[in-house]
């Protein structure tokens, strides 16, 4: 586990592999929301991609910790040459509607320009309204008709384009 960012208010941003007993959590309370949601056993969606994808050089994994503890997550791995894809992202139950969701997300958003990547593509679930709504708040496009019931649409994709300029002036 390797610090990624100074402490504030009280939280730590940190990477950790897959692997990592940190992660447990995440990686518990997701399978069981999923499963909850949609009436599936989703170990296997847990399963579907190695824990190596999540890692250096191409993906990465990162977790909010409050007092040592982790209250948030999410992943990414290599989609394509100039696109990562966000899994996982999750706040921990008893600390939902803090923002943590939001702060996750650009975390990874800044380590995926870090690394010089230019797109962000992901998929969220068409019961997961809350995931729904906290990538159209944060400026990522659908690729889908909003207006169609998302259960007849199955995945809900989206996309967000980087500023290859924006890491550069971070470095600097």
């Amino acid at each position: 586990m390797t610090s990624v960012a100074e402490p504030s208010a009280g939280l730590a941003v940190v990477r950790a592999a897959v692997s990592d007993p940190l992660v447990e959590p995440l990686l518990r309370e997701l399978e069981w929301e999923y499963s909850s949601r949609y009436g599936t056993d989703a170990r296997g969606e847990m399963n579907r991609y190695p824990a190596e994808e999540f890692a250096p050089p191409h993906g990465v994994l990162l977790l909010l910790l409050e007092d040592g503890e982790p209250i948030a997550g999410g992943a990414f791995r290599r989609y394509d040459d100039s696109t990562v894809e966000l899994k996982r992202i999750w706040t921990h139950s008893a600390h939902r509607r803090r923002g943590l969701a939001r702060r996750v997300v650009e975390e990874l958003e800044r380590e995926a320009e870090n690394r010089g990547y230019r797109r962000i593509y992901l998929t969220t679930g068409p019961r997961q309204p809350e995931a729904r709504g906290l990538y159209l708040a944060t400026g990522y496009t659908p690729l889908f008709d909003t207006d169609a019931d998302p259960e007849t649409i199955g995945p809900l994709p989206f996309e967000k384009h980087l500023d290859p300029h924006s890491a550069r002036t971070r470095k600097a």
